[in-house]
């Protein structure tokens, strides 16, 4: 078992909070809301500033890891829909890698999924890094940004998802970054539910929390249903009744993963595994309540025969195809 040791933000109050200028790229100031761009995901456009919901048609997508590169780019067209980079591992690279992230984003449509923003961190955004981040996104015509709902680096980065704590405080100060980080990339932010094994100060739940940033920051949720069963178990609550709470108007996209079964009672989201029944069903629920809203199988090692993440794309479809011959 993995000891996890969590170290708790202490967190300036709003109106110490100040926005840092940015330079070049941003054509933006915070009075003046970034232009929308209409940008192809999928089978479906959205505007990156007015993400469309309900219209959204359904797709599915794996990550673009070096260790299935061969397989993706061997894939025939349809097995997947689009692929999901970190935008972190792949800004400035050249070379063979280069090439291949070119020559798949010519065949599929990019989401970009960070890891090292620290929305809900102590220390000032990295502005020039999101300024990087824009120039990218533009350059791929990437219609969707995400990033987790916690925070990872102080005065360095510390490797790891940190839990935020549940507190007004920390919606304020969270919520104000995500503003921030929105109007320097000029689109639109998804912030993605984080597991977490250890909690911090909790004034209100986690639920109630992640509506109250998605309200204040006016963002998006990516909404993972692996963390929802994961956490479910681990901070014994209904995970049904947690996505029946969910802001539904703020859905935009789903992640789906396996997880390690430490105990009845532990549950680890490794991304290493494949997918459980029992997420299988609540990726059911999801769409029943949000829409077959594009989504991602995540898999970052341990990875199987490449027909076996196919057969679990396939498992994706068949749910999504369910809800939409429903609707």
């Amino acid at each position: 078992m993995t000891v996890r040791i969590v170290c708790i933000p202490v967190y300036p109050t709003p109106s110490s909070i100040q926005y840092l200028p940015f330079r070049g790229v941003a054509e933006h100031s915070p009075d003046t809301p970034p232009r929308s761009t209409v940008v192809p995901f999928g089978n479906l456009e959205i505007d990156t500033m007015h993400t469309p919901l309900t219209s959204a048609k359904a797709s599915v997508g794996l990550g673009l890891r070096r260790g299935l590169m061969k397989d993706l780019q061997a894939a025939p067209m349809g097995e997947f829909d689009f692929l999901e980079v970190a935008p972190e591992n792949w800004i400035g690279i050249g070379g063979a890698h280069g090439h291949a992230l070119r020559a798949l984003a010519e065949r599929y449509p990019l989401s970009c999924h960070g890891l090292s923003l620290s929305l809900g961190g102590p220390a000032p955004l990295d502005v020039g890094f999101l300024q990087e981040v824009r120039v990218f996104l533009d350059h791929y015509k990437v219609p969707l940004y995400s990033e987790h709902l916690s925070y990872c680096s102080d005065d360095g980065h510390l490797y790891d998802l940190l839990p935020l704590p549940f507190t007004e405080e920390a919606v304020h100060h969270v919520a104000a970054r995500i503003r921030q980080a929105q109007d320097i990339l000029g689109r639109r932010l998804a912030v993605e539910n984080v597991s977490y094994y250890a909690a911090p100060q909790q004034d209100m739940d986690e639920v109630t929390f992640t509506n109250a940033v998605l309200r204040e920051a006016d963002c998006d949720l990516l909404l993972d249903v692996n963390n929802v069963y994961v956490n479910s178990i681990n901070h014994d609550f209904d995970p049904q009744a947690f996505l029946a709470c969910i802001d539904s108007d703020r859905v935009v996209a789903m992640h789906v993963a396996g997880h390690f079964d430490e105990s009845d009672t532990l549950k680890i989201d490794t991304h290493g595994a494949s997918v459980k029944p029992v997420v299988w069903s609540l990726l059911a629920q999801a769409y029943d309540l949000f829409g077959a809203q594009p989504t991602l199988l995540e898999r970052d090692f341990n990875f199987p025969a490449f027909s076996e993440l196919v057969a679990e794309l396939q498992t994706i479809r068949r749910l999504q195809a369910v809800e939409v011959n429903r609707g």
